[in-house]
């Protein structure tokens, strides 16, 4: 199997090979997966950053691709050179994205055949991030959507995984897979950095008082008080706080 690499700003990933399936998470631009299997219009795939499996439709893909920087901003505009200035598109790359350079021009880069990026949004692909509450805080307020992983709409597990994407460090997609995937911390007293669990959600403390999280119920992701957090979410979904481990353990 060999490597491909996404050459759009962003697909979905189904369940199954049908755009009326679910969408169980994204990929973004750049980013590597290895085709398991073909069938018409889809390709069953495997993701190299965190082994997700599921169907996108079928394209070009890149092949090869180094890339050198990658997208700081929750979305960086993509812009078309016309006439010696660089007009807006409305469309976008995502947090995390990989790009590689064509060529530079004064405050801007190309990194596809007439896209660019401006350079004030992008970091070296090998910049590490270590304020993660500056990340969280960058989507606060961005939509919720099951199975988004972008400032247009993420889930609570994507919000914590894309700090960890971003970082090239591995850490799993899926709530059921990260609760695994943590160490319990020995004591449940809460502190800055935090990720809480339940069965089938997760946030992260912002301090010993303050909690975000990617919603569903509230249909974006906001800033709660930790205990008024975990009460709402047992009084709404009888369910209690399953695990709690802490960002700086990975």
């Amino acid at each position: 199997m060999k490597n491909n690499f996404l050459n759009i700003a962003l697909t979905n990933i189904h369940s199954k090979p049908s755009v009326k399936s679910e969408v169980t998470s994204q990929i973004l631009y750049g980013e590597k997966f290895k085709i398991l299997s073909k069938k018409k219009n889809w390709v069953k795939i495997k993701t190299n950053f965190d082994d997700y499996i599921g169907f996108i439709k079928r394209n070009e893909f890149y092949r090869n691709f180094n890339p050198s920087f990658k997208i700081y901003r929750p979305k960086s505009e993509i812009l078309k050179k016309k006439n010696n200035r660089y007009v807006p598109t409305n469309k976008f790359l995502f947090f995390g994205s990989g790009i590689k350079v064509l060529s530079q021009d004064k405050n801007y880069i190309e990194y596809k055949n007439n896209k660019w990026i401006k350079k004030k949004d992008l970091k070296k692909i090998n910049h590490i991030e270590k304020n993660f509450l500056k990340i969280f805080k960058s989507f606060l307020n961005c939509k919720y959507m099951w199975g988004g992983k972008t400032s247009d709409g993420i889930d609570c597990s994507a919000l914590i995984q894309i700090f960890f994407y971003y970082n090239r460090i591995f850490f799993p997609r899926d709530t059921k897979d990260q609760i695994k995937f943590c160490k319990k911390k020995v004591n449940n007293k809460i502190n800055k950095g935090d990720i809480i669990f339940w069965k089938g959600h997760v946030g992260i403390s912002l301090d010993q008082s303050k909690f975000i999280h990617a919603y569903g119920p509230r249909k974006k992701v906001l800033i709660m008080p930790t205990n008024y957090a975990i009460d709402l979410i047992f009084k709404t979904t009888n369910l209690k706080v399953k695990k709690i481990t802490n960002i700086k353990n990975y």
